[in-house]
This record gives structure tokens, sequence and C-alpha cells, in this order.
């Protein structure tokens, strides 16, 4: 289809030539479609990068959405272990997409799209967690925010610093570690 290959030959412009050389005219190049095409579905720069992100948004969402249904009234340990999981993978799947729109997202207005991203993850976490065997505390909604928080922050964190696929796999297990501490240390302090 049209759309996906200009939506996949983005990231490859993106990488190749940076953000200050990335045009329409050349994601129409790399994608074997006419200029004229490109701009009837995408007039300009902001608009091409704003879909791309929108389209893996959308699809780091759904990984997520399933993996929380897939796991409601498991025990917390399961949850956390497979949101870290689900999360995780969506964003290395296509590593270098990943860091190709952490390095664009300077051109975008896009708050709503990461809202709304956010708004769905809280959604899946929350009906997820609720229903946990052992549910984690009487401010469920405070305990998800903040686990989500440090999971995007740290993952990011591992994109934007391009550390060595060993020391990720390292960080990932820490991240659930540390996401299982901070919720017991919540329970704790409730009771």
């Amino acid at each position: 289809m049209t759309v996906d290959a200009m939506l996949e030959a983005t990231p490859q412009v993106l990488l190749s030539e940076g953000i200050p050389r990335l045009t329409t005219t050349r994601v129409a190049e790399r994608a074997g479609v006419s200029v004229g095409t490109m701009y009837q579905y995408f007039p300009h720069k902001q608009a091409l990068l704003y879909a791309l992100n929108e389209h893996y948004l959308d699809r780091v969402a759904l990984r997520v959405e399933a993996a929380c249904r897939e796991h409601r009234g498991a025990s917390t340990a399961a949850m956390v272990e497979a949101l870290v999981a689900a999360y995780w993978e969506a964003k290395t799947e296509r590593s270098d997409v990943t860091r190709a729109l952490y390095r664009s997202v300077v051109e975008l207005d896009n708050e709503s799209l990461v809202e709304a991203f956010a708004q769905r993850l809280d959604t899946a976490t929350l009906a997820m967690f609720a229903s946990a065997s052992d549910a984690a505390g009487r401010d469920l909604t405070l305990a998800n925010t903040t686990l989500l928080s440090a999971i995007f922050g740290t993952v990011r964190n591992v994109f934007e610093r391009n550390l060595p696929t060993p020391l990720q796999q390292d960080i990932r297990r820490q991240l659930v570690t540390m996401c299982l501490a901070y919720l017991e240390a919540v329970r704790a302090r409730e009771d």
C-alpha cells in the first residue's frame, strides 16, 4: 500500500539524512511514489512525521493493551513483567523507527497524540492492575501513573543513549525489579 510505503520510507530517510534534510520529496523517492502522490496524503514534513508517530504509537498501544487483557487476574508480579515486556518489545521491535521518532519529536506539535496514547495505556493498565490477585494499594491511579512514567522514561533513555544490547537487557530486568519494589513499598506504606 502506498501510505505504508511512505511511512516505512520516512524513518529510513530520517536516520540516513537527519531531521534537517528530511523532506517529502526525499521520502517520496525512497518510497517509490511520485511527489504528487506524496502530497495527496502528506502536504508537508510535519504531517508526515505526525502520521508516522500516530501509526507507531497505535502499534505500541495495541501490544500493551493485549498484554494487559491477557494478564487480568494474575499476580502483580506477572502483570509488571508482562507490561514491561510488551512495552519494551514493541519499542525494540523496530529500534531504528523508535530512535528516529524520538529524534523527530522536536518537529511536532503532537501533545494530543501523546495524550491519547497515554490515556489508552492508562485505561488498559488500570483495568489490569485493578484485577490483580494481590492488588497494590488504595491509590491505584497514582501507582499506575508512577509505574508507567518509570517504564516510559527508562525505555526512552535507553534509546536516546543508544545503549548496547547486553546493557539494555540488564536494564530491562532491573526495571521489572524496580517496579515490583515500588509496588511492594506502596503496599507496605498503606498497611
